[in-house]
Order: C-alpha cells, then structure tokens, then sequence
C-alpha cells in the first residue's frame, strides 16, 4: 500500500473555507442586529467559493473533477443496496458521497442566492431585492428563512454523521485526507497534480470568481 495524492491543495483549501464562512454565516444570522453585515459578508465569501468549486469541478485537480467522481443515479443506488463489506473501494468520493457533495453544493448556491433577494422587513435586505418584485422578494424570503436552511442543515448533518459512522463503525478516516491530501491505497490509481501551477491556476480562478461577485453585486 503506498500513498497517493488524491486532493489537491486548491480543493483541500476550498472545503475548509467553506466550512468556516458557513459556520460564520449560521451564527452571525442567529446573532442578527449589526452582525448582519458580517452574515452578508460570509454569503458573498461563500458565493465566491462555490462559485470557485463548480469550475474547478471541470478543471481542477483529477480527482475534484465531476467528470471523474460523479456517477449515473442508477450506480450510486445500487451502491446505496450494496453491503458495506461489499462496497468496492473508492480513490476520492463513492458514488453516494459524490451526489451528496453535489448535492450540498447546489442547496449552498440557491441559499446564498436567495439570501441575496430577502428582506426580513426591519433592518436587513439582500443587495438584489430592490431589483426584484414584492412576490419574488417573499418567496426568496421564505424559502432562505425556512426551506433552504433547513434543506442546507439536513444535507451538512447528513455529511457529518457520515463522516463520523466511516470513523467510529469501519476505522475509516475521511477527515485526514482532507487535510494532507494523501490516501493510503491498495491499488496503482493515478495521482492528482498538484503543483505550483495548478495552484496559481486555481488562484487566478478564485480571483476571477471574487471580481465576478465584486462586479455583479451593487
């Protein structure tokens, strides 16, 4: 068994970031009054960053890359029936993880976007409702106050405990990985690169998506 670089530093950065701007913006909406700001603040953070992980998703490290790790529905059922002991081995997401951070991705991009059209009528209004007719404002409204956000708990608790269960119930550490980008593997798989220039790349591309938000919010 030797080690193989599976995620790449961009992607490893990306997940953290966004781990810390969600957590950022859930107590900073809880907080509410002039912690406001900083809950708007965190949004466009996150913004950035899924925005960031969806290209990257196309050209990023092999592994990061849609392409390689998203299976057809039909296959990531079958390997929902399948036992865990006969669950073939997976280099970077099995097939269930790979929807569900598909998944967690798509909810993340329509909460933000919905935040950004709410209106609680007090003090905090999205940048783009003035924009937006009353209806689509209450709708964006509700859906980022009750549907989306709870949508967005389900599916970030759904990947924690599954995190947990592979630590606890098959003394499988997803977390490590994450966090040093290696995995330790049976089999001979292609290694992701991961050097300097890819990690400019992904910089320029990170910046392009910031200036994008920049430009696009008034």
């Amino acid at each position: 068994m030797t080690p193989k670089r599976v995620w790449d530093l961009p992607t490893r950065l990306f997940h953290w970031s966004l781990v810390v701007c969600i957590c950022c913006m859930l107590v900073t909406a809880q907080i509410g009054g002039n912690a406001m700001q900083w809950h708007f603040r965190f949004g466009y953070a996150v913004l950035v960053l899924v925005m960031f992980r969806l290209i990257w998703g196309f050209v990023g490290g092999y592994w990061s890359r849609f392409s390689v790790f998203l299976s057809s529905p039909s296959a990531a059922l079958a390997y929902a029936r399948t036992p865990f002991s006969e669950r073939p081995g997976s280099v970077g997401h099995n097939p269930l993880g790979a929807w569900s951070v598909l998944a967690m991705l798509l909810a993340t991009l329509l909460q933000v976007g919905a935040g950004l059209f709410s209106d609680d009528d007090i003090a905090a209004y999205g940048p783009l409702a003035r924009f937006a007719s009353n209806q689509w404002v209450e709708l964006a409204t509700q859906y980022h106050t009750g549907l989306g956000k709870f949508t967005l708990f389900g599916l970030i608790a759904l990947h924690v405990g599954t995190v947990v269960w592979y630590r606890v119930k098959h003394k499988h550490d997803l977390v490590r990985p994450m966090l040093h980008g290696y995995k330790i593997l049976r089999e001979e798989v292609r290694a992701t690169v991961d050097t300097l220039g890819t990690r400019l790349f992904a910089a320029m591309v990170l910046t392009a998506c910031a200036c994008t938000v920049a430009w696009f919010l008034p």
